[in-house]
Order: structure tokens, then C-alpha cells, then sequence
């Protein structure tokens, strides 16, 4: 059996949805499981998550085709709608809300026929130029939408380009723009927070909140830790020592022998790679932890396997390591590889064993 494995915590991701709850106490959640819930396992999050909030969040049809199908019954919106009619009388026949953000979308709930209804998210754009109508569009969009009988509520929403960034200006023009159309359509429901909106911009909470990355345990600010933000892992990437090398100075490991030892020096060999969903490019001084202490990874990453400096620590052959999770977080082995932690966990394949705790 391969010895590396991911870890999924659900203690750590009901301990994350109170802390969106306690931060947005009178908003609904809508609880962000796309993307296989960012690599975390749909099912696992969708079944944790779903007696605790008051939606699931997908991008597409089939991600919330494939939660009904495993039994999950809390609603489900799907944020990229539907694109045709039969997609949309499946979306409708799973109890799905629709996010409708081009006119196409409109057309498609004007040429139904059947009895069934929904609650539609109108997404406008407020100033990310991604999807959504511009706010002069939105006003048609919405009576348009007004007159459906398939169409039982309409939640005005957006998405913010730039929240995690306290110093832009952007977030604030965006509000703006978001609450003067808001103002001139008779909507009760408003959604635009994402998790950066839900910590930083409690003005913005609305009726409904989106917290996606604080779910998993991971800061949405370049300068706030999780920990500061009192949040807590959810996957943990670990394996094992499956070899020790000593090596004499000068000498090289790894590909392209990139790394150099500078003197005697006892290698750790880690059943872990690129394979695995490790980040192959990797930053100097990345660490990972070894009974607690923090051993240096040398050499370029392969696919399989990584060599890490176990010379001033105490580590035997079979020892675990933990590549990210509880004290070495997500954010910062991703801030080594340049990336977000976003990208980290949902890089992570199969190839690691999966437990659930």
C-alpha cells in the first residue's frame, strides 16, 4: 500500500461553517462544494455541510446531478446555470436554484412548459467583467424573469473581483454599483460576500453568504493566517520516510542535481511527488514536518518521491510526514510554489489514500 494519504477532518469544517456563521449571524449560507468541494470530496463535504446551511453551491449541472444521485437533498445552486432545455428540465426536476447571467439563460425559462419552479440568482456584473448582466440589462433581466411562473423568487447577486485586497478600491465601487441597482428593483434577496466579503466587508453580508476557501480552512488575505482568522485545516497531505541516504559534501540529489550538500548530510526519501498532487516547482527552504520538526525539502520534487535534510533532526524510516495541514498550512507551502492554496487541494489525486475523521 502507497503510503501517502489525504486526511479530511470534518470536526475542522463544521468548526470553519461557525465561524462564517458567526461572522454573517443573520445571512443564509450558501456553501461552496464546486470542483469536487475544491478537492476536498463533494459527498463528504456536501453530507457534513448540508444539515448545517441552507444551500450548496456547484458550478454545473452534473456536479449537482452527481450529489442527488449520492442522496443529498439540501438545495443546490448551480452558478453557471443551464445552457439548453433539457438541462434545464433536469435542473428543475432535482430542485436546483439557477444563477441566470445572459439573455440566452432568460429564453430558456421562457420556453418552458412544464409545472415545476425555482428560486434564480440574477447575477449582474458589478465590475468584474466575468459573467452577468451589466446593470443597465439587469433592469429588462429581472422583469423578464418577474413574469415566469417558473420563477417562484429572484435573488439579485454578483461576485467580487478584489475583496481580498483591503487596499483596492475596486470592492468599494462594486458595492456601489451592486446596492444603486438593488435599490431600483423590488428584490428582497441580495448575494455578493465571499468568503474575503464575509470577514472584511460586513456590509456586504446581504441575506445570503458565499464562504468557499474559509470553509476549507484556508485565509483569503495574503496577510492574515488562518489560525489569525481562527480557522482550522481540513485536508491534511501526509506519507512517509521510506528511505535514508547519507551523503558526503559536494554531492547531489535529485534531477538535474540542482542541489548540492554542503556538508555531510542525512536525507529523508518521502513517498510523495507531482503525482500525488505535490507542486513540482517548488520554493527554496519549503519545509515539511517530521515528528513535529520542520525538515527542508532539497532537490527538485519528482514525480513520486521528494528528498527533505533530516541531519539535524530526530527521524527514522517510517516516520510520517505531513506535507500540509495542522501547523504547516496550505498557504504557505502554496506562497512557496507561487500559487494559492486554492490550486493545492485541488491538484490533490487520487493516487493518495483518502480518509475521512
Amino acid at each position: 500500500m502507497r503510503d501517502a494519504q489525504l486526511t479530511i477532518n470534518r470536526s475542522a469544517l463544521l468548526h470553519n461553517l461557525r465561524q462564517v456563521k458567526l461572522a454573517a449571524p443573520h445571512a443564509k449560507v450558501l456553501a461552496m462544494v464546486k470542483a469536487d468541494a475544491y478537492g476536498h470530496g463533494a459527498l463528504v463535504v456536501a453530507d457534513t455541510l448540508s444539515p448545517h446551511v441552507d444551500a450548496l453551491g456547484v458550478a454545473f449541472l452534473e456536479e449537482a446531478l452527481a450529489l442527488r444521485m449520492a442522496g443529498i437533498r439540501c438545495p443546490i445552486a448551480i452558478l453557471e446555470g443551464v445552457f439548453s432545455a433539457d438541462e434545464l428540465a433536469a435542473a428543475l426536476s432535482a430542485q436546483c436554484y439557477l444563477v441566470v447571467h445572459q439573455p440566452e439563460q432568460i429564453g430558456l425559462l421562457q420556453d418552458y412548459r412544464g409545472d415545476l419552479d425555482t428560486r434564480v440568482w440574477l447575477k449582474i456584473d458589478s465590475g468584474m467583467h466575468r459573467l452577468g448582466f451589466s446593470p443597465q440589462a439587469a433592469i429588462d433581466a429581472y422583469q423578464q424573469l418577474n413574469a415566469l411562473a417558473v420563477v417562484k423568487e429572484i435573488i439579485l447577486t454578483s461576485h467580487f473581483a478584489c475583496a481580498d485586497d483591503l487596499q483596492s478600491a475596486k470592492t468599494r465601487q462594486q458595492i456601489t454599483v451592486f446596492e444603486q441597482l438593488a435599490q431600483a428593483l423590488p428584490i428582497l434577496s441580495k448575494s455578493i460576500a465571499n468568503s474575503a466579503g464575509i470577514l472584511a466587508w460586513p456590509e456586504t453580508h446581504y441575506q445570503w453568504v458565499r464562504p468557499g476557501i474559509m470553509l476549507y480552512g484556508s485565509s483569503p488575505f495574503a496577510d492574515k493566517t488562518a489560525s489569525e482568522l481562527n480557522l482550522q485545516p481540513v485536508m491534511t497531505l501526509s506519507s512517509r520516510l521510506i528511505a535514508i541516504q547519507q551523503i558526503k559534501t559536494g554531492e547531489s540529489v535529485g534531477y538535474g542535481s540542482t542541489w548540492q550538500a554542503t556538508q555531510d548530510t542525512r536525507l529523508g526519501v518521502v513517498a510523495m511527488g507531482y503525482g500525488d498532487g505535490y507542486p513540482r516547482h517548488i520554493g527554496r527552504d519549503t519545509c515539511v514536518l517530521i515528528n513535529g520538526q520542520r525538515a527542508a525539502i532539497v532537490g527538485r520534487v519528482s514525480m513520486d518521491m521528494m528528498t527533505v535534510d533530516i541531519t539535524h533532526i530526530s527521524a527514522e524510516r517510517g516516520d510520517a510526514v505531513v506535507l500540509w495541514g495542522e501547523d504547516l498550512t496550505a498557504d504557505e507551502i502554496a506562497a512557496s510554489a507561487n500559487t494559492i492554496s486554492y490550486e493545492l487541494f485541488c491538484q490533490a489525486t487520487t493516487r493518495a489514500e483518502r480518509f475521512v475523521v
